[in-house]
């Protein structure tokens, strides 16, 4: 079990790295600014007093409502300094849900962003007995009766003298206590509070630093919510390790950021992949012949070359000599827009395709999968540096153990799983058996070596009327690869076949359709009109020859808008909620299976 604390973390690497440029970088006004570790010392401390001096006590919850940013991380560490429990709240997320999470999690206070951020809070406050105090960080954004970041850090300076034993009573917390309150998003069913210790996150901390290759010298682009454990605990780690941690203006941001920051570590999600991976492909196949048949050359060399790396073999004198020739004409091009200096990337959150793995891997730029939860602090494995196998999420981090159930369910046990749930006596109990070992939720499997692979969400896993399971994640990440698509969602529970609904990508649709003059006044006519179905019917199945044929899907079905976190249909991780999908478009669905096979209308048992 770890003796570490967040407190003590902060504090430590405040002494070990004062010496470097910058602790935290953002954009101000268009300039690149940084906070110093003496900065952010200087600034925790004054939030933390500010904190008390409002008469927030430890114990005390105290929720944070913004996107990345530095503020994001002093208000974390203040809270944590003045041992009050932070809660965590997606700024995507609508007012009624923000409302829930305060309710229920009894938060005192609450630090937003913008002013967008604070209307929400403003909106819901009346209903909140509990929630006295809204602190603004950007002071134009300031309503009602809230305080700006700076009229507190402003109060907690001036009473700094009236607490000579802050850094103490900070370093007061115990491994045991309880850090955060994170609401996981649930795909199915209301929010959990997840109650994770400072030795849940502390344990996590110190195996990752054990497995991934990290240096004081290493400078990171952030572009994940805070809100979500997984960009939380890295950046605790690269801020332990003495990496700057430079935060994206937002994520459609990346590719400038990436330009300017010129980052050695990226951690990001695998859509960041996919769209990277769609866009090269779509330049190389929009080119000349001669340019299309470079690209394709050197892919193929590139992944060759791979292929001996992973496997452990000597690369070829002869494929080496290609191999530099492909990274002169294509590679070289790619990693210069990326700043030219990234040394891996990090993906987790939800499952990367093994094929766009290789390619990056290919253009010497290496992704390394792991796999967590909320509820395991996040980190359960991830891809050795050293012997990664792509379309696996790697092996054990150090002090987790995993095991898979009959059913086919990851099971692990470490020091980085949860209390429990808060107030969810019963769900916690479900969730940890009396064995100690946390029920994932996903369905995998373990090889010889240990490597781990995700095949899916139990609750996801489509069982057709014909007793077959289909797992639908691989089949909707084959073809979110195509140009065509921005979206896929798999369904068929209990159903004779399953059925795939498809989010057209209307700027690669649009101009197909232009070109073959297809006049449509709006996008539910252009998804209407015959050919423009066949098109994409035709690009779908493309991606699905190898797939059995009770997998395969018998109808493609458009639909005009993609899944949004406002219609109830994606959670906060923009992770698709099938049930809601399925309850959005029921009449649709319905037609369509009657379109196909009238006796399959209606769900069967």
């Amino acid at each position: 079990m770890s003796t570490g604390t967040l407190p003590r973390l902060f504090f430590d690497a405040v002494e070990r790295h004062a010496g470097r440029p910058a602790a935290f970088r953002s954009k101000v006004g268009g300039v690149w600014t940084s906070i110093t570790h003496r900065d952010a010392e200087a600034r925790v401390r004054a939030i933390a007093v500010g904190l008390r001096e409002l008469g927030i006590r430890a114990g005390d919850r105290v929720a944070i409502v913004s996107e990345s940013r530095p503020e994001w991380m002093l208000a974390d560490f203040a809270c944590l300094c003045a041992q009050c429990t932070d809660v965590p709240v997606y700024p995507t997320l609508p007012a009624g849900q923000i409302e829930y999470i305060l309710r229920d999690s009894g938060a005192v206070a609450a630090f937003c962003s913008t002013a967008d951020q604070a209307g929400k809070l403003v909106a819901v406050q009346a209903s909140l007995p509990t929630l006295r105090h809204l602190i603004v960080f950007d002071p134009k954004a300031k309503r009602g009766q809230a305080m700006s970041l700076a009229e507190l850090e402003q109060r907690g300076r001036a009473a700094e003298g009236r607490y000579p034993t802050f850094g103490h009573d900070a370093l007061a917390a115990q491994p045991e206590d309880l850090a955060t309150l994170i609401y996981t998003s649930g795909t199915t069913g209301e929010p959990k509070g997840v109650m994770l210790s400072h030795a849940n996150i502390c344990s996590n901390i110190d195996a990752a630093l054990q497995v991934i290759p990290i240096s004081s010298q290493d400078e990171c682009l952030a572009m994940l919510p805070l809100a979500h454990i997984f960009e939380r605990m890295v950046d605790y780690t690269l801020f332990k390790a003495g990496v700057i941690l430079n935060y994206a203006e937002s994520f459609e941001a990346v590719p400038t950021n990436l330009a300017e920051v010129r980052p050695t570590i990226v951690v990001t999600v695998p859509r960041l992949f996919e769209k990277v991976y769609a866009r090269v492909l779509e330049n190389a196949l929009s080119g000349s012949g001669l340019k299309r048949r470079i690209f394709f050359w050197a892919k193929k060399t590139g992944e060759e070359c791979v292929s001996y790396a992973l496997s452990g073999l000597p690369v070829p004198a002869v494929l080496r000599l290609k191999r530099a020739l492909a990274d002169r004409l294509v590679f070289s091009k790619l990693r210069a827009r990326t700043g030219g200096r990234i040394k891996y990337f990090l993906s987790g959150s939800a499952p990367l395709s093994a094929e766009v793995a290789k390619f990056f891997f290919a253009a010497g730029l290496p992704v390394y999968e792991g796999y967590g939860l909320t509820e395991t602090s996040p980190v359960l494995t991830t891809n050795p540096a050293d012997r990664p196998k792509l379309g696996s999420v790697g092996t054990a981090i150090p002090g987790v153990q995993l095991k898979i159930a009959a059913d086919g369910e990851i099971l692990a046990k470490g020091p980085n799983v949860m209390r429990g749930y808060y107030n969810k006596p019963e769900a916690t109990r479900e969730a940890i058996d009396s064995d100690g070992w946390f029920h994932t939720g996903d369905i995998g499997e373990l090889d010889g070596e240990g490597y781990l692979k995700i095949t899916d969400r139990k609750k996801d896993l489509i069982k057709t009327a014909g007793g077959k399971y289909v797992a639908p994640q691989p089949i909707e990440n084959r073809v979110k690869l195509n140009k065509f698509v921005a979206n896929a969602v798999v369904l068929g529970d209990r159903r004779k076949f399953p059925i795939i609904l498809v989010v057209p990508n209307y700027d690669q649709l649009e101009p197909w359709a232009r070109e073959r003059k297809l006049a449509s006044r709006s996008r539910g006519e252009l998804i209407a009109l015959p050919d423009v179905q066949a098109k994409v019917e035709r690009e779908v199945m493309g991606m699905l020859r190898d797939l059995a044929k009770f997998e395969m899907p018998k109808k493609v079905a458009l639909i005009e808008r993609d899944f949004t976190i406002d219609s109830g249909e994606l959670t906060p991780t923009l992770k698709v909620k099938r049930r809601a999908v399925e309850q959005n478009y029921k009449a649709l669905i319905d037609r369509v299976y009657a379109a196909v096979d009238p006796t399959a209308a209606t769900i069967e048992g």
